[in-house]
């Protein structure tokens, strides 16, 4: 039987709707246009063409690019990208390229771990209950935020690029990932079971165990085995060897290029307008590791937020920040503003949903992570335009970098990670709020891809 309530497109309601169309000539010339062209070539602003401005009077030391390929780990690029400028930084130009690959396995394998533990602590209840959900709805991702970087590194070190080089997997994660999600997915109902089967915690715990050694398994199957201890010499900024190779574990190279736990000196702000300022805010559960920390921010207004991105600039730090980079982005040109596109005049229509409104309904939120290198500041120190460190090849937009301008910067950045030096203290006394705990399906705290 057809629904009888009145909430259809009736035949009435689609003539007024037909009618409302009035068959504007133009209209014909749009559709021929639209029938045979992207969009954003159609609406892309004449004034796109220009020139792109690309001087900066605040710029950090330039490094190479990387190339996450097909993986949705942005996050540990950015991350990267940060450790080893400021390893260059303390040694003065000293370069390191850290494998992605080695912190992955560790990443997809707490992940499981999460899963699984996250499985039995709500086993009690029915599998339709939303907490349950979330765990069987993504058992397993590639996205993440810093507090991945901060917590994998401590917990089980670094190694350079060299020693763990990517796999076909791990630039392509997309078949390994849905591997992995249909076997944690079964064992996650297994382990359900034994919930309700009153299994004791020695017994659960031994099983979880058996099945981590078989994610353990796919990992090294696909990424290869982490190694215990490698032999390695650091290179200067033209390639040549500095000093006699030193054979380090992965934790004793940690030690070397970072020198100290990351969590503790750094602040994590985010420009959230549908909640009030100077707060702290925190989701369950958004983390790597069980035994990590969540992603606990500051909101901030964006002039607060780009004042501590000024100050760590001019100090010559990158930070690791996130954006809803897909809005407005003129890939050609590697420049995200505004006006690159005129939807608008294409469509006949307007779109004007603010920063908070397009978070509330989904239509935007933080989606890639990148590395915040540089700003241009006017004659008052203002903001004018700033340049981040993008892992999509150093043949995209300019020279592997996007510029963008401040007024795109206000609508479409979210998160910024900021040594507390740089931060006030009025600001840091802030931080350490107890924060106000959300739920994991809020809409600005999708993962960095």
């Amino acid at each position: 039987m057809a629904q009888s309530n009145d909430g259809g497109i009736s035949t009435d309601m689609l003539n007024r709707i037909v009618k409302t169309q009035g068959g504007n000539p133009a209209d014909k010339a749009i559709f021929n246009a639209m029938a045979g062209n992207n969009i954003d070539n159609l609406a892309r602003s004449y004034m796109s063409n220009a020139e792109t401005d690309t001087h900066f009077s605040v710029e950090t030391m330039a490094q190479s690019i990387s190339d996450q390929k097909s993986s949705g780990r942005c996050w540990m690029f950015s991350g990267f990208n940060v450790l080893r400028a400021n390893f260059a930084k303390r040694t003065d130009s000293l370069r390191v390229e850290f494998s992605h690959d080695y912190l992955f396995f560790y990443d997809q394998l707490e992940k499981a771990n999460l899963f699984l533990q996250g499985v039995i602590d709500t086993g009690k209840l029915p599998i339709d209950d939303p907490k349950v959900q979330f765990f069987f709805k993504s058992p397993i991702a590639d996205g993440g935020t810093f507090c991945g970087v901060a917590d994998l590194t401590e917990k089980y070190g670094l190694v350079p690029k060299s020693v763990m080089p990517e796999t076909f997997s791990a630039d392509n994660t997309s078949k390994m990932r849905s591997l992995l999600m249909s076997k944690l997915r079964e064992q996650g109902l297994q382990l359900r079971d034994m919930v309700k089967q009153g299994k004791n915690k020695k017994q659960i715990k031994e099983e979880k165990t058996k099945m981590l050694g078989v994610v353990y398994r796919i990992l090294s199957l696909t990424l290869g085995n982490p190694p215990q201890q490698f032999t390695y010499a650091f290179k200067n900024k033209d390639g040549k060897t500095v000093g006699t190779p030193r054979t380090y574990t992965p934790q004793e190279f940690y030690r070397e290029v970072v020198g100290e736990s990351l969590n503790g000196t750094f602040i994590m702000v985010m420009n959230d307008p549908r909640h009030e300022y100077h707060k702290t805010y925190e989701v369950e559960y958004d983390r790597h590791t069980y035994d990590g920390h969540n992603w606990v921010y500051l909101n901030l207004p964006m002039e607060e937020i780009a004042s501590l991105a000024i100050a760590s600039l001019k100090d010559g730090h990158k930070m690791y920040s996130s954006y809803d980079v897909g809005k407005q982005l003129d890939r050609k040109n590697g420049l995200l503003a505004l006006d690159n596109f005129d939807y608008e005049s294409l469509l006949g229509t307007t779109f004007p949903m603010n920063k908070a409104q397009r978070i509330s309904t989904f239509d935007s939120g933080s989606t890639h992570a990148m590395t915040l290198s540089a700003v241009d500041l006017d004659a008052d120190g203002k903001p004018v335009k700033w340049k981040v460190e993008n892992s999509w090849g150093p043949d995209y937009g300019h020279k592997g970098c996007l510029i963008m301008t401040n007024d795109w910067f206000n609508e479409y950045m979210f998160r910024l990670v900021v040594d507390k030096k740089y931060v006030p203290e009025n600001l840091i006394k802030e931080a350490q709020q107890k924060p106000v705990m959300l739920t994991p399906d809020d809409p600005l705290f999708a993962e960095d891809r």
